[in-house]
């Protein structure tokens, strides 16, 4: 099958959260699966320019985005069984980030992702690949299939080509004013409701769910909520639910070349299951010495990797730390909103033997914490998927975290008076400061009870949250999608 993925980010090329994870390693899973063959197009920005071994295809080629011409150029690289393709405008993708300064969004992100959707349609022409499905990636690449069913619909090269549009988090949608839907050269008669309108402007996500062949989101129970609840579907559920014979719900994996406790170069020394009672409070004493933190082996330590924002719902979390902090310690990675940055650094001021923050993007201290921690936290409003419960189950750190999207589909709760066979981390029942505590607190009086501690662990170790699964489950996808 010739498979193309659009992205605005993979790993480890360019990334800002786990969508790059995700379309990273799937794209590699695909690729290995034979008689694929497997294009990856991601915009080519500043950082790129790192990359070696970087090849240019000759010639460059012209797209339209509103009344102006702009010149395209492709660079490639081959990536283990993939082949990268990077497109090329300095205008637009040669800036320091890859979405926004700490101002706010580019303003023109609109003709950015208008370019970068059209590119690599022309660009499948410009190298010769006839893609048998266009798998697309969040609102920045979801004009995509509503290009190949008007603007290209009488475009031979594209007779085959299918599409899927795949829903990272569906919070982002790309919302912009009618003059970005005549930039994107639609006809005017497809502006409707029904089509591209959305509250007299166009949402980029909208006009990929309409356009799409197929519409998937990164777990079963997430796409549950974005059908069934407003405060989950932003709007989109009424669509969502319209277009439910055509929606489906696949459980992301992770990396277990990046993600394995046991070959991690990046921790003080590997463990397994069967050695993590040994060697994982070596990874523990570590990072409690690099981040400057009381060195007590029977305290807990609760990590947090996650992004800075209302999401996450990092900001009742802090006041939950400061509550606990006698009984527990707490580090976390990550940056973001400006006043949670702030309030994180100045609870690690007050209590500097019992919580730590790093308010940067750090891929080993991330490592690090996923070992060193005994517990991890991910208190979300809303969580589509979710990497983080898996990466901390696979390194035998247990997670605390809200039943919401797809946590609840990879994460087993523990019961109280249970065997707790299959149990591998905690709920958070209710979404609320004391909720939180609640499940803190239950955790940590599981945490002095070693030997049920130590079973959880092991049921965590032994989860399988490899992309091997997942990968099948899009290649089923792919033919069902194609088959239409």
């Amino acid at each position: 099958m010739n498979i193309v993925l659009a992205a605005s980010e993979a790993f480890p090329f360019c990334k800002t959260g786990g969508l790059a994870d995700v379309v990273g390693a799937l794209s590699q899973q695909l690729a290995g699966r034979k008689p694929n063959k497997v294009l990856l197009f991601l915009p080519h920005y500043r950082n790129i320019r790192r990359v070696s071994s970087l090849k240019v295809v000759p010639g460059v080629y012209l797209i339209p985005v509103g009344d102006k011409i702009e010149q395209v150029s492709l660079s490639y690289i081959n990536w283990g069984n993939v082949l990268v393709f990077f497109v090329g405008n300095r205008k637009y993708f040669d800036r320091p980030d890859l979405y926004r300064t700490k101002l706010g969004d580019y303003l023109d992100n609109d003709e950015r992702f208008i370019l970068f959707c059209r590119a690599v349609l022309e660009g499948c022409k410009f190298v010769g690949f006839r893609p048998d499905i266009i798998h697309c990636h969040d609102w920045q690449t979801a004009l995509l299939p509503a290009y190949l069913k008007t603007v290209y619909k009488l475009d031979a090269f594209f007779t085959r080509t299918r599409s899927l549009l795949t829903i990272h988090n569906i919070a982002y949608q790309g919302h912009f004013p009618y003059s970005t839907f005549e930039k994107a050269g639609f006809h005017p008669a497809d502006f409707t409701s029904d089509k591209f309108e959305y509250y007299g402007g166009i949402s980029f996500l909208k006009s990929g769910i309409v356009f799409a062949d197929n519409v998937s989101t990164v777990s079963p129970n997430y796409a549950k909520e974005v059908q069934t609840d407003p405060s989950m579907g932003f709007g989109l559920e009424g669509l969502l639910k319209f277009r439910s014979k055509n929606f489906y719900g696949i459980v992301n994996g992770i990396d277990t070349e990046i993600w394995d406790p046991e070959i991690d170069t990046l921790l003080p020394i590997g463990y397994d299951v069967s050695s993590f009672s040994k060697n994982k409070p070596v990874s523990k004493q570590y990072l409690q010495q690099q981040l400057d933190l009381e060195e007590n082996p029977q305290k807990p330590l609760v990590g947090v990797v996650s992004r800075l924002d209302y999401q996450k719902g990092l900001d009742i979390a802090a006041s939950v730390m400061e509550r606990l902090h006698e009984r527990a310690q707490f580090v976390v990675l990550g940056c973001g909103d400006p006043m949670l940055e702030k309030q994180y650094r100045d609870l690690a001021k007050k209590y500097p033997a019992d919580i730590a923050y790093e308010g940067k993007l750090d891929e080993e201290l991330a490592h690090q914490i996923y070992a060193g921690a005994d517990i991890f936290l991910m208190p979300s409003r809303f969580e589509p998927c979710g990497l983080s419960q898996m990466i901390s189950m696979k390194y035998g750190t247990l997670p605390v975290v809200s039943k919401v999207g797809g946590l609840v589909d990879t994460v087993t709760g523990y019961k109280e008076g249970a065997d707790n066979d299959a149990a591998t981390g905690f709920f958070i029942n209710t979404f609320s400061e004391n909720g939180i505590y609640n499940a803190l607190d239950k955790a940590l009086n599981v945490f002095e009870d070693k030997k049920m501690w130590n079973k959880l662990v092991k049921n965590a170790m032994l989860q399988d949250h490899s992309w091997d699964k997942s990968a099948r489950d899009y290649m089923a996808l792919y033919q069902k999608t194609i088959s239409y």
